[in-house]
């Protein structure tokens, strides 16, 4: 332990971000890095304490607590607060594919479960994290590292997002040929059009696969398998097959009027949004305006209080919404752990996320509503929608179920005036022409079905991971999925595993 005292010397400091009125005119990331001095200040916090519930993973109460891919998080803080970077990225990336990806876009369990934050804030663990691998980049001691021996195996995987990319990078490792397919026009799947670029900027994820490319993966773009790629004909001509493919079926808001224009899928908004920076190589500036699905001045209704929401908020401020409105079935939860609620769950607690914070400079209120849902659309002359009636919620015990369940209050409906509605409401599983065209079984939740703790499916060498068989989940338990799925498959072919 490099200073034991250290949790009680240094505060807790995060990198500074942009001011929310400066931010909302680009789609660049927006924070600004600590020094290394101040980072070691912050590797110092760590109290390596006895037992590190940081990187436990496991479940408590039904939520992950602590690191879900087991990160070596107390000895990669040392290594920070002794300027060992080095030695810092080779603990890291022990456990972690992708510490860019995670460092940015997870919600970091592991500083729920940090031993600090029982009697005060946890050590910045996820920042420490991205500083590691950042700093590895600039001193372009990150590289290519392919195998020296190859197996004469060939893998194919199904899907690039972060389940399809842990698991290749696994097995490329390994010595396997690894072939990754992407029904999209981009690789990375929903890490390159499913987060907006605010959070995730793309040339961080091309960087990475060039890293891969150049380590001998093989990646294939516009591959939609069941589609205009045969399915069998991928069986055949490898040894294994992993579908990564993700929860890919967005839940749908059934009520009167949904068929009025202007109401999108919160992933198909995303997605526009991202293609159209992308494809015109500019972030967002005044003169930017051709936007395929826009909210320029419109008043956005957003449905779905989660982290997907939010990024609609941020990414509708970002385009010139007028107004926007976020929906929320569930009651506000409290701003400090609930007593039935302790350390290290997970805190069940409010929190206001970069979205938010932006409605709330912009418009001077949180766009959150509370306890409410959409009974009706109402659409105009020419088809467009114009209205939306809103019900308020309560929870109500449910007998027939035999759980608190959100009902509507009598007499509780009102109208709002909408011009745009993004259905932010999760997703529903595989995709069935992907699982049809590998004959692969569903469970009852629509994910790729397999014994508990497996990853093989009921068709003989091919296997799942990610989303599309957990679930809609985190990234990081994505790359988990992957990295498990990729030693199943390598004991599977080669009777063993070193993975």
């Amino acid at each position: 332990m490099g200073k034991p005292t250290g949790f009680m010397e240094y505060e807790r400091s995060v990198s500074h971000a942009e001011k929310p009125k400066e931010r909302i005119k680009h789609f660049n990331e927006f924070h600004q890095p600590l020094s290394m001095e101040e980072r070691k200040c912050q590797g110092a916090r760590c109290m390596e304490c006895g037992v590190p519930f940081c990187q436990s993973g496991i479940i408590i109460g039904g939520m992950a607590s602590g690191c879900p891919i087991n990160n070596l998080i107390p000895e990669w803080n040392d290594s920070i607060y002794r300027g060992n970077m080095k030695q810092a990225l080779s603990r890291l990336m022990k456990t972690n594919n992708f510490p860019e990806f995670t460092g940015r876009v997870c919600p970091a369990p592991c500083e729920a479960a940090c031993t600090c934050s029982l009697n005060g804030d946890a050590v910045a663990i996820k920042e420490n994290e991205l500083t590691i691998i950042e700093h590895a980049y600039e001193e372009g001691y990150f590289k290519p590292n392919p195998p020296k021996v190859r197996t004469g195996k060939k893998i194919a995987i199904i899907g690039s997002g972060p389940a399809g990319l842990s698991a290749a990078d696994q097995l490329n490792k390994r010595g396997h040929s690894v072939t990754v397919y992407e029904r999209s026009d981009r690789l990375g799947g929903l890490l390159m059009y499913g987060i907006p670029n605010m959070k995730l900027e793309k040339q961080i994820i091309k960087r990475r696969i060039n890293i891969m490319k150049e380590e001998g993966i093989t990646f294939v773009t516009k591959a939609d398998i069941g589609g205009n790629y045969n399915a069998e004909e991928i069986m055949k001509s490898y040894d294994s097959v992993i579908l990564a493919c993700g929860a890919s079926n967005p839940r749908d808001i059934k009520v009167p009027g949904r068929e009025a224009k202007g109401i999108h899928f919160a992933v198909d908004y995303l997605k526009a949004t991202t293609k159209d920076i992308l494809d015109r190589n500019k972030t967002l500036t005044p003169d930017f305006k051709n936007f395929t699905i826009t909210a320029k001045g419109k008043k956005v209704l957003v449905i779905g209080g989660g982290d997907t929401g939010n990024d609609c908020v941020g990414t509708a401020i970002r385009q010139g919404a007028i107004s926007v409105v976020q929906l929320e079935m569930m009651p506000k939860l409290p701003d400090q752990r609930a007593d039935n609620n302790p350390w290290p769950e997970w805190p069940k607690v409010a929190k206001t996320d970069y979205g938010q914070e932006e409605a709330i400079s912009l418009y001077g209120e949180d766009p959150r509503v509370y306890q409410t849902t959409v009974r009706e659309f109402i659409a105009d002359e020419q088809g467009n929608v114009c209205k939306a009636k809103i019900v308020r919620l309560e929870s109500k015990f449910n007998e027939e179920s035999k759980r608190f369940m959100m009902e509507e209050i009598a007499g509780s409906e009102y109208e709002i005036e909408v011009d745009m509605v993004l259905i932010a409401a999760g997703f529903l599983g595989a995709q069935s022409y992907v699982a049809d065209a590998f004959g692969v079984e569903l469970d009852v939740r629509t994910n790729v079905k397999t014994d508990a703790g497996n990853y093989q499916t009921n068709v003989d060498n091919v296997f799942v991971a990610g989303d599309m068989h957990r679930g809609q989940s985190l990234v990081v338990w994505a790359i988990r999925e992957g990295r498990e799925a990729a030693k199943a498959v390598d004991t599977h072919i080669m009777g063993y595993s070193n993975l």
